[in-house]
């Protein structure tokens, strides 16, 4: 399947074919990012029922602590 995420083209397994594997797959934690699919925020909660398709554009913001 081919989307871009964060303006990057991408071919992805068939298999990462919600947000929350395609998540996972990059190693983020659902607690520290922002997703927007298709110019819409998803809230946590829709993370995993969210399917992907071939031409979704996602927008990844992740949070990263510090001091």
């Amino acid at each position: 399947m081919n989307i871009i995420v964060n303006g990057q083209k991408m071919e992805i397994a068939d298999d990462l074919n919600r947000v929350d594997k395609l998540l996972q797959s990059f190693n983020l934690q659902v607690k520290t990012v922002v997703v927007e699919l298709n110019r819409n925020i998803l809230t946590k909660d829709h993370h995993e029922t969210t399917a992907l398709r071939d031409g979704d554009r996602i927008e990844i913001v992740h949070f990263v602590g510090g001091g």
